[in-house]
């Protein structure tokens, strides 16, 4: 079976959105428009829950926002004036529906939701000794452990449990939970997932980006702050500090493919980010050529801005299709192998006996790679160079991003020369390390305190690996493969 998802293309996969909203009519038909808007964050689930004053409401089902949240009886069953919702994208662990976010549990404060964003880089330290302690897990998730640590937590409030929990966790979170008491927005103190605030009239918003305020019609407010809680209730919106303050780490790859072009992140345009960094390639990389030709979409805004810098023409050299199904049966090894071009098709006439330059953000696996310069050569170009708006990725991801193990990753196995064998292409050029911090508005990455979370480039992680440090547990890999954000 070849899945032919758009999403499912050779990149690395942010594994999740979240949106809340908190003091609005019909809050949940709010939260499923913003889902829509975060799909691109995750294609496998999602899920809903609502509180209207009395109870709790939830809705969690695999598959996309679209034909899961779109039917009036579903919103109606999700009543209330404040709502939660989580799109998911597993990793290689298990797919069901006790791991579909928002996750739910009766406290002894009420009821309490979470949506989350991120991995928790010691969870299965914390889970063993929750066990121990008693606790009954209902999932595989790592976001389950946050509930369990708010659970048990000796402080009395539930801001203090809530604070007292967060304190145990490493890695990377972006927390959206609903309680009777209010709605709780929260990022971890490197600020490596991102999350924003909005407001819709009266109602207050959260999302994981700019653009679900844009699709809803609401305001863009601010960024909700590393380290920072912000609590909204009818008694109005707080906001606490209570860790101790470090230099941020944002996720530097939200810029290079996760988030969506038409979303602002931490100030700036993601797309004109995006434009900057192919301008950048450029300046370093040069190639005498014809065309400039991105791998579609993701590949579109960089190599407009290298096109833009190098003088070079811009064409649509690969046309790709918008109307693939989840997954198409394959019946043999030859259909299968047509199948790659459901996605991708070059667009012969054009690049027929010309010389191109290939822009794609990144390489993870390389077979994507492989595949559209033979696609591109098939079509008669007479020259292919790739050039990637990136660093080479080496590195798996802990902080809630889908990374293949290292030894799959095609550059912690090549060096770019062999990577560039393996492809098959005229010439293979990455975009330097300060080349993609110039193209962020730095003018350097500073070695001792990196600017941001590289660590998929440089190795560079911000935070301890508990986990993977941990040798005690002989299912480690096991669950660690079942994290999800």
């Amino acid at each position: 079976m070849l899945t032919t998802h758009p999403f499912d293309d050779d990149k690395l996969r942010e594994e999740c959105g979240v949106f809340g909203i908190w003091a609005a009519d019909t809050a949940s038909a709010v939260v499923a428009l913003g889902l829509h808007a975060l799909q691109h964050r995750g294609q496998e689930a999602a899920g809903i829950t609502s509180w209207d004053g009395r109870l709790f409401h939830s809705h969690r089902a695999m598959g996309h926002v679209a034909g899961n949240f779109d039917k009036d009886d579903v919103i109606r069953r999700l009543a209330g004036t404040a709502a939660i919702g989580h799109v998911r994208y597993s990793t290689t662990g298990e797919t069901a529906l006790r791991n579909v976010q928002p996750l739910f549990a009766e406290l002894s404060s009420g009821g309490f939701a979470v949506a989350h964003n991120g991995n928790i880089s010691n969870a299965l330290k914390l889970r063993r000794e929750l066990n121990r302690r008693g606790s009954i897990f209902q999932s595989t998730s790592d976001t389950e452990v946050i509930i369990h640590l708010v659970a048990t937590s000796a402080y009395k409030t539930l801001l203090d449990r809530f604070i007292d929990a967060l304190k145990q966790v490493e890695g990377a979170y972006s927390l959206v939970c609903l309680t009777s008491e209010g709605m709780i927005a929260c990022r971890d103190p490197l600020g490596i997932r991102p999350l924003v605030m909005g407001r819709l009239g009266d109602a207050y918003i959260f999302a994981s980006e700019t653009v679900a305020l844009d699709v809803v019609g609401a305001t863009y407010v601010r960024t909700v702050q590393p380290g920072e809680i912000v609590i909204v209730s009818e008694g109005g919106v707080q906001s606490h500090r209570p860790f101790r303050e470090v230099q941020p780490r944002p996720c530097i790859f939200e810029h290079i493919y996760f988030s969506r072009p038409d979303s602002v992140l931490d100030g700036a345009s993601v797309y004109s980010v995006r434009k900057a960094i192919g301008a950048e390639l450029a300046r370093e990389n040069g190639v005498e050529a014809d065309f400039v030709v991105p791998v579609p979409d993701s590949g579109v805004p960089a190599a407009i801005g290298y096109a833009q810098e190098s003088g070079i023409p811009f064409e649509l050299g690969i046309i790709r299709s918008h109307y693939v199904g989840r997954t198409f049966i394959q019946p043999s090894d030859s259909v299968r192998h047509l199948g790659v071009k459901l996605k991708h098709n070059a667009n012969a006439a054009l690049i027929e006996g010309k010389r191109l330059v290939l822009i794609d953000d990144s390489i993870v696996r390389g077979t994507t790679s492989l595949k559209i310069v033979q696609m591109l050569r098939e079509a008669g170009a007479r020259e292919v160079h790739m050039r990637i708006a990136s660093p080479p990725t080496r590195h798996s991801c802990f902080y809630g991003v889908d990374t293949p193990e290292r030894a799959k990753l095609l550059a912690a196995r090549m060096d770019v020369a062999q990577m560039n064998a393996h492809i098959g292409a005229d010439s293979l050029v990455f975009l330097s390390i300060d080349g993609l911090y110039r193209a962020l508005g730095e003018a350097e990455r500073e070695e001792a305190r990196p600017q941001y979370c590289d660590a998929c480039f440089t190795g560079a992680y911000p935070t301890r690996l508990t986990d993977q440090e941990d040798s005690e547990a002989p299912d480690h890999f096991t669950l660690l493969a079942e994290r999800y954000g």
